[in-house]
């Protein structure tokens, strides 16, 4: 018979002691953080924007929905980025944002993020280079996800 939680004995609460109760807080806000950003990035990109389409909706009506949704989710992938910095900075400190593959990874989301909202505040109509950001940032995110979250050194 296999246990799939084990519980401390006499104790009250009943708390687990597995792996999951184990996670701090900063860890616990990098993974919903992640799971927003890029989840919704690859949500959007691959499965709504292209069921919008086969539905039969009108294309123009299509590319007015992701030109609204595209900018929304970009600033939460910024605020969800910056989120995980200030974890990883936390845990590993400032040196990890650029020695370690996840900083590296936030950084370059972050600066195409920087990239894709330039363009468009500069009033510049380049939809590629935009693409192009759109699709670093999701295969960033996707990276991102395969790395471990960061935990505290010597502890």
């Amino acid at each position: 018979m296999s246990k799939s939680v084990i519980f401390k004995s006499g104790d009250a609460r009943a708390v687990p002691q597995g792996a999951a109760s184990r996670l701090s807080a900063g860890a616990i806000s990098w993974l919903i953080a992640q799971t927003f950003w890029v989840g919704g990035i690859w949500l959007l990109q691959f499965l709504v924007l292209p069921a919008l389409s086969k539905l039969g909706l009108a294309p123009l009506l299509v590319d007015d929905l992701a030109a609204t949704l595209k900018p929304l989710l970009l600033g939460l992938a910024a605020v969800c980025a910056g989120l995980q910095a200030l974890v990883l900075v936390a845990a590993l400190g400032l040196p990890a944002l650029w020695r370690d593959i996840r900083g590296q990874l936030l950084l370059t989301t972050m600066l195409m993020v920087a990239g894709y909202f330039g363009v468009h505040w500069l009033g510049l109509e380049a939809p590629r280079w935009q693409l192009f950001n759109y699709m670093v940032l999701a295969f960033c995110g996707l990276l991102l996800v395969l790395q471990p979250v960061p935990a505290r050194q010597g502890g």
